[in-house]
């Protein structure tokens, strides 16, 4: 099964990836990417924000359509609602602290 990434890809390039994945592990030449061995300074889940329910709401036609016209680039709108949302459970915890 492809992916949306891997039917961009050229014939030429996925023959070299699957070049790539029937070589064995010790003859890949890591040599410019020595193994980290030192995590001491490593941030666990710094970019993994774990698995999130998703459900559907009731959201006006308005409301969405405004989040579609203000999300950055490549942002989703969907996480422009979910980030206001966020922010005001925030800030409603600090409120009533």
């Amino acid at each position: 099964m492809k992916t949306e990434i891997s039917n961009k890809l050229s014939p030429e390039q996925h023959t070299r990836l699957e070049r790539l994945t029937a070589l064995p592990d010790e003859a890949i030449d890591t040599s410019d990417i020595p193994e980290v061995r030192d995590w001491t300074g490593a941030k666990r889940g710094l970019f993994y924000t774990g698995p999130s329910d998703k459900v559907a709401i009731g959201v006006e036609a308005d409301v969405v359509a405004w989040f579609r016209s203000h999300s950055p680039a490549g942002e989703e709108y969907e996480k422009g609602i979910n980030r206001v949302l966020l922010e005001h459970i925030t800030e409603e915890g600090q409120k009533a602290s």
